[in-house]
């Protein structure tokens, strides 16, 4: 099909998929996924409730009505990736939701998932970044299982259940790409961090349901398709797998190496994740030749460091406890 002028915040990724930039705390940090066939289209995760107008702004300039998407699939249900999933079926009114089993219901009712967001944030960075939010309809929302396929005006795409980021965490391989949808499972990868060696990323363990054997279980299924791309909420369409993939897993172990050392510091536990986190991430970016002044690169880390060392601190008191 001929492409016309996009805005600013799409991005074509090749075989009909198009990345939207949400908007969500920087540039080129948040996408939401448009697949197109034959004339339908799915959106595979949609931000914030910020991201609505965006996705409807994408949808016209490529030349579809709404009620040409047939469906909505959040990943997971954290709030960046499906915040603005119950404000965006109200303006669709053939797409159904396809959500995980253990996430169908915060979409319905997002109570507790607000709730539990809040509690990390805070209330008054909630309703600025993610404005109140929406249910979805029972009767739209429809829950995957692993291996489940949907046709997409014939393009097929499957599920695969993979936790390790989440328990509710699904990915979505495309079959005419060759690519997974991987939401959080396959790591973060921020276009700042890119050098003549291509794309680096970093495993991401967002409260509150890391689980790293898990996650390394996932991210080994994903690679075993010896997939072409990885399409990315944060951020962007990513080749060179294998690398990537090898990469991830070294670093999650780093990780959990780290967490082990530290896991009966107490009151202290918190500041030596993150200055352990720093210290691992700062030096696999200097092996991948990134340049940036310390600053910036402080800033672009700031954020994950401090959420990835919350995430582990709830795996270790799990773990301690006991709990699965």
């Amino acid at each position: 099909m001929t492409v016309p002028a996009l805005p600013s915040f799409v991005e074509p990724c090749g075989h009909d998929i198009y990345a939207v930039d949400t908007g969500f705390h920087r540039p080129r940090f948040d996408a939401a996924y448009l697949v197109l066939h034959g004339g339908r289209a799915a959106i595979v995760d949609a931000g914030t409730n910020h991201a609505v107008p965006r996705i409807l702004e994408a949808l016209a300039a490529l030349g579809l009505a709404r009620d040409a998407v047939d469906w909505v699939i959040p990943t997971h249900v954290h709030l960046d990736h499906a915040g603005g999933v119950g404000l965006l079926v109200q303006e669709l009114p053939a797409a159904r939701v396809m959500a995980h089993p253990r996430a169908a219901r915060h979409l319905v009712d997002p109570s507790q998932l607000w709730a539990g967001a809040t509690a990390v944030y805070g209330e008054a960075e909630m309703r600025r970044n993610y404005g109140t939010l929406v249910p979805v309809p029972a009767e739209r929302v429809d829950t995957s299982r692993d291996g489940l396929q949907l046709s997409l005006a014939g393009r097929t795409l499957e599920f695969a259940d993979t936790p390790g980021h989440a328990r509710h965490h699904h990915c979505l391989w495309d079959e005419a790409s060759a690519g997974w949808f991987t939401g959080d499972t396959f790591g973060l990868s921020y276009r700042e961090f890119d050098t003549a060696r291509g794309a680096w990323l970093l495993p991401t363990s967002t409260p509150v349901q890391f689980d790293p054997e898990a996650m390394r279980v996932s991210v080994e299924r994903l690679l075993a398709r010896s997939p072409r791309s990885m399409f990315l909420t944060h951020y962007g369409r990513v080749g060179d797998v294998p690398r990537l993939g090898a990469l991830l897993l070294a670093l999650l172990d780093e990780m959990v190496a780290l967490g082990r050392r530290v896991a009966a510091l107490g009151d202290a536990r918190h500041a030596a994740l993150c200055e352990g986190l720093n210290t691992i991430y700062r030096r696999s970016l200097a092996e991948h030749g990134c340049t940036l002044a310390p600053e910036p690169l402080r800033q672009l880390l700031e954020l994950d460091v401090e959420l990835n060392a919350q995430g582990m601190a709830v795996w270790l008191d799990r773990e301690s406890a006991g709990q699965p």
